[in-house]
């Protein structure tokens, strides 16, 4: 039989080393094939200890694998050993990333506890020090990664180059017959800076599947091109994400739009999603948009997904509306329990439809799915189960009816016992 010319199958993932972060028993694999990761980054004063812990607790319930915290003053490195005792009364096995600047050598020297209670270290080739202090404090926090056994992740940022290497690479383009535009130049400083001080780090001792590295712009088009590039001349697993997305649906829109198009073509083992939080707004946003970039490219399933059609003017009411949203933030609330009592329900597929034009079609092809009645329509609303008619809903209290139905059908086919 021959196959059909519209063809689609899993992507195919760069072929990269393993690293692994890990936390008491807690191990989470980085690269070599493994799932790409989710990680996200706290915003509180990591001096505050307990104000910190409640906002990494919240992080890693909202499913951030990782959560990077900053360590930049002696208050913060000695609160760091504090949090991790905290989070593991309360449960919270996440591993934490220590971010380091300027003076990383000094409190990973200073702070044994705090260097011991990360599992990981970010560290910032352009701002660990300038001119011979540079090599120096760089093999600093090298020697204490490998005294403690800890992988690091060497972060380039185009907003903190480290000018001496750009000055090089200026110089070396002077000279070219042909000279590359100033955005190459860039790109070239960019990924020689990450592969550079990958292989110094390997020299001081660091074994290279204790390494990962990240080159971050703000740009959509940059990040591609220069992570393209870094992909094909190096093996070490890549951790993704503008550095600045930006507010709201602008950061959301960017990141997905330069990530998706790396992760299509299998470049990224981790991701960051880096929006700025809107006034009294949840952190945990960016862990949600990461997830959610993740699943809907069938890279990773997180949490069961709601289909809910746009609404038009056959679709007046706003019932079907208010629906999708309730049972869409039912499932998210409900996932860290059912993550571990009803496993494989992060797959299930729940379909809200607002009219007869595409309601009950789109509703068979989910697990479960109701089509409520649009302008002019019996007041009905038929719920399909697996494909199949089971029941219609009326009058007021369609919703929590139904919310009843999603619940008594995880139950049955993802509790124990259920059919294998």
């Amino acid at each position: 039989m021959s196959s059909s010319p519209i063809a689609s199958g899993p992507l195919v993932r760069r072929n990269s080393r393993r690293v692994v972060i890990s936390h008491g028993g807690r191990e989470i694999v980085v690269g070599g094939g493994a799932p790409v990761m989710v990680q996200s980054m706290t915003n509180t004063d990591t001096a505050d200890a307990i104000g910190t812990a409640i906002q990494i607790k919240d992080l890693a319930r909202a499913g951030s694998e990782v959560v990077r915290l900053t360590v930049n003053t002696p208050e913060a490195a000695a609160a760091v050993p504090a949090i991790r005792e905290q989070l593991d009364r309360m449960g919270v096995d996440v591993p934490l990333v220590g971010d380091f600047h300027y003076n990383g050598h000094t409190l990973l020297t200073e702070y044994p506890e705090c260097a011991q209670a990360l599992s990981k270290y970010r560290i910032n080739p352009g701002n660990v020090g300038k001119g011979a202090k540079r090599d120096t404090q760089f093999a600093q926090m090298i020697e204490v990664a490998c005294k403690y056994d800890k992988p690091v992740r060497i972060g380039v940022n185009w907003g903190s180059l480290d000018q001496a290497l750009l000055a090089r690479i200026m110089d070396e383009n002077a000279d070219r017959a042909e000279p590359w535009s100033a955005q190459a130049v860039m790109y070239e400083a960019l990924v020689t800076s990450a592969i550079e001080n990958a292989q110094r780090a390997e020299e001081l001792g660091m074994a290279g599947d204790k390494i990962i590295l990240s080159c971050k712009v703000s740009g959509v088009q940059d990040l591609i091109a220069v992570y393209r590039e870094l992909a094909r001349r190096c093996d070490y697993p890549l951790h993704l994400g503008l550095t600045e997305a930006g507010m709201g649906s602008k950061g959301i829109v960017a990141s997905t739009a330069a990530l998706s198009v790396l992760l299509q073509e299998g470049i990224g083992d981790t991701i960051r999603i880096s929006l700025t939080p809107e006034p009294g707004g949840d952190r945990t946003k960016e862990v949600v948009v990461g997830q959610e970039i993740l699943q809907t490219m069938g890279l990773r399933k997180f949490t069961p997904m709601v289909i809910a059609c746009p609404g038009c003017g056959r679709t007046t009411s706003t019932v079907f509306q208010d629906l999708a949203d309730k049972i869409q933030t039912f499932l998210r609330e409900q996932m860290p329990v059912w993550k571990g009592k009803y496993p494989g329900v992060e797959a299930m597929n729940v379909a809200v439809m607002g009219c007869i034009v595409n309601g009950p079609g789109e509703s068979k092809h989910a697990n479960i799915g109701i089509s409520l009645p649009g302008t002019g329509e019996s007041p009905a609303a038929p719920v399909f189960i697996d494909g199949e008619k089971k029941m219609t809903l009326r009058g007021e209290h369609i919703a929590e009816e139904f919310q009843k139905v999603v619940l008594d059908y995880v139950e049955s086919h993802y509790g124990q016992g259920h059919p294998a």
